[in-house]
């Protein structure tokens, strides 16, 4: 059972190097079971989504990516159809484009200015309009509905979205804007996304590790979100290392019992080899009370805390998809 059955745009931020676009794409395929269709977008211009996928950049258009993770209905025992995730490289240049044309009737023209390089200057000279730009892109994908002919209806949106330390900035349009348009199509559009974001069908992700600066970049962003009423979903906890050893193997080592423990089960080690057991061994139960401490600051933040291991293999699909089935069955999808 998801934790948030009435979100329909998930925004996943985090740190750099926290693994965002990982989770982004994961929950992706976690959404997409029992036959829903789900948009997972980028707006950096890293093209992340086409490397994590393996497949050949993504144009300004809405494509097939991959089948969702099949679902298993826990009160039948039977299996969901998945349903299926399509991807959208949004850059603010194509959505500029595609909102003259839509509201202006700009065609030809619209791309006369791109050719003269106007494009490029409206969105660099005015940050603000570039982020409505680009979540104004996000935000009719999330509102479709039947009279979009030949437009997909989707039932969740993810958002692999920028970093934390500018999240609230990217998701404030309106705000943002308040010293560039007061009025017109941009500032009523601007406004009209604002109800999305700020509403229930909307949660906002926080991806972290368990090192201080992200925790604390972490906390952060969830002051600022919810000092602009934009609302916070869940903390994701990436990269988590698997505890080699336990309690009761670190408290041998903090007694310094390695030694006596081998030669108990028939080992005659040298110094050097226990030496460098030690030494490994105590810098694994450093990193461990280090850890500690951050999980129980990010237990205590107030919202759901779900996590993801650190796979040995690295990401790629298969990875993607054992991602996501652990976050379904934590309840994040």
């Amino acid at each position: 059972m998801s934790d948030w059955p009435k979100v329909r745009l998930h925004v996943v931020t985090g740190k750099g190097g926290t693994g965002k676009s990982t989770v982004a794409a994961a929950l992706a395929l976690a959404l997409a079971g029992h036959g829903k269709n789900v948009l997972l977008c980028e707006v950096e211009g890293r093209q992340g989504i086409a490397r994590m996928f393996d497949v050949d950049p993504l144009p300004y258009a809405e494509r097939r990516l991959a089948t969702g993770l099949p679902e298993r209905d826990r009160a039948q025992g039977s299996a969901g159809g998945p349903g299926l995730v399509h991807a959208l490289h949004i850059d603010a240049e194509s959505a500029l484009l595609e909102y003259l044309a839509m509201y202006y009737k700009l065609g030809r023209a619209g791309r006369a200015l791109d050719k003269f390089g106007v494009i490029e200057f409206a969105t660099t000279i005015a940050p603000g309009v570039r982020d409505v730009l680009l979540t104004g892109k996000v935000f009719e994908a999330v509102q479709r509905n039947s009279r979009n002919k030949g437009a997909i209806q989707y039932d969740a949106v993810v958002l692999d979205a920028p970093p934390t330390g500018r999240i609230t900035q990217f998701l404030n349009v309106s705000n943002e804007l308040a010293g560039l348009a007061k009025v017109g199509p941009i500032k009523s559009q601007s406004d009209t996304m604002m109800t999305l974001f700020r509403s229930p069908r909307t949660a906002v992700h926080l991806v972290t590790v368990l090192e201080e600066m992200p925790v604390q970049e972490t906390a952060d962003g969830i002051s600022e979100l919810r000092a602009v009423d934009l609302p916070v979903g869940g903390v994701i906890v990436n990269l988590v290392r698997p505890q080699e050893l336990s309690p009761k193997d670190l408290t041998a080592v903090e007694a310094g019992t390695i030694a006596s423990d081998l030669a108990a089960a028939g080992m005659t080690p040298d110094d050097d080899l226990v030496d460098g057991l030690l030494t490994a061994a105590r810098d694994h139960a450093e990193r461990r009370d280090l850890e500690n401490t951050q999980r129980a600051l990010v237990n205590d933040l107030g919202v759901p805390v779900y996590e993801l291991p650190r796979l040995p293999q690295g990401v790629d699909l298969g990875a993607l998809y054992d991602l996501a089935s652990r976050l379904r069955e934590q309840g994040l999808a």
